[in-house]
């Protein structure tokens, strides 16, 4: 565990995560994200679909050059599926029918684990993102389960007793689109952040990542479209990534800004749902 005297001095650039070419990381996000990796803290995401929690992750491995292990929750996910389960049918199989030259003894209970991505990340030599997608899509029951696994790094294969401990505390990032409300005990061990939609300078910044060399005048027209859309009170409003998305279009369509303020092309990119397009037509 490093100290907060320690966390304060900054660290070097090879673990401090900065934001890229592709993902823009707001300052306040940032201070944040760097607490949770020196402090080894759970670092809980919240915000609207498409503001960039999952792609949070993925950018801190590809520009830190980690691995990384990602579970992508469901409701009918289990606790203990998420560190390992054992493979019943094909030990059962081998007990039948003997395991050939595959070298799995039936004996054997390590021979017949499947690791789950809390289990893969605990066993990597190196340091690894482990993202858990969406927590808000699981039982209460699972979150309380992987309380003290997320806090120790560590849990136990209960059918032998062992333990099981991370070799190096991964970077924990975990999403929620708020669909259900997390428990008080889970959220108290996490650092929480929530990613407010961007304000339209700071999606200028965004977009000036992913198209350097987009026309001003065009990116000006675009915007205005867009946050147009996104308060006419749609049931899904665009998000960044329909943005971006909407703008790449555009690019390959090769539609120029005089076509761009005679009409919305594409509408179809931006907006999603059936009931919003409806409206939409009935609006234009």
């Amino acid at each position: 565990m490093v100290s907060v005297a320690e966390a304060n001095q900054g660290g070097s650039s090879a673990g401090h995560f900065q934001g890229s070419s592709s993902y823009y990381l707001s300052p306040e996000l940032e201070r944040i994200t760097r607490m949770a990796m020196v402090l080894n803290k759970p670092l809980l995401l919240t915000g609207e679909p498409g503001t960039g929690k999952t792609q949070l992750a993925f950018e801190i491995a590809r520009s830190l050059q980690m691995p990384i292990e990602a579970l992508r929750c469901k409701s009918t996910i289990r606790g203990e599926e998420t560190c390992y389960v054992q493979d019943t049918v094909l030990r059962l199989n081998d007990a039948r029918f003997g395991s050939g030259d595959t070298g799995r003894d039936v004996n054997s209970f390590h021979d017949y684990i499947i690791w789950g991505p809390i289990g893969r990340a605990f066993q990597h030599t190196e340091r690894v993102v482990l993202l858990l997608d969406e927590i808000d899509k699981t039982e209460s029951d699972v979150q309380d389960n992987l309380l003290d696994v997320l806090e120790d790094n560590q849990f136990t294969i209960r059918e032998i007793n062992e333990t099981v401990k991370a070799r190096q505390a991964p970077v924990i990032i975990i999403t929620s689109n708020a669909k259900r409300e997390l428990s008080d005990p889970f959220l108290r061990r996490c650092f929480c952040h929530h990613i407010a939609f961007p304000d339209s300078k700071e999606m200028e910044h965004i977009i000036s990542l992913h198209f350097p060399d987009l026309d001003q005048e065009l990116k000006a027209v675009a915007l205005r479209l867009f946050y147009d859309l996104r308060q006419r009170g749609y049931e899904k409003p665009p998000a960044t990534s329909e943005l971006l998305n909407w703008l790449a279009a555009i690019g390959v369509d090769a539609i120029s800004k005089t076509e761009l303020e005679s009409g919305l092309p594409f509408p179809g990119i931006l907006i999603k749902r059936a009931s919003d397009l409806e409206a939409y037509r009935n609006q234009a």
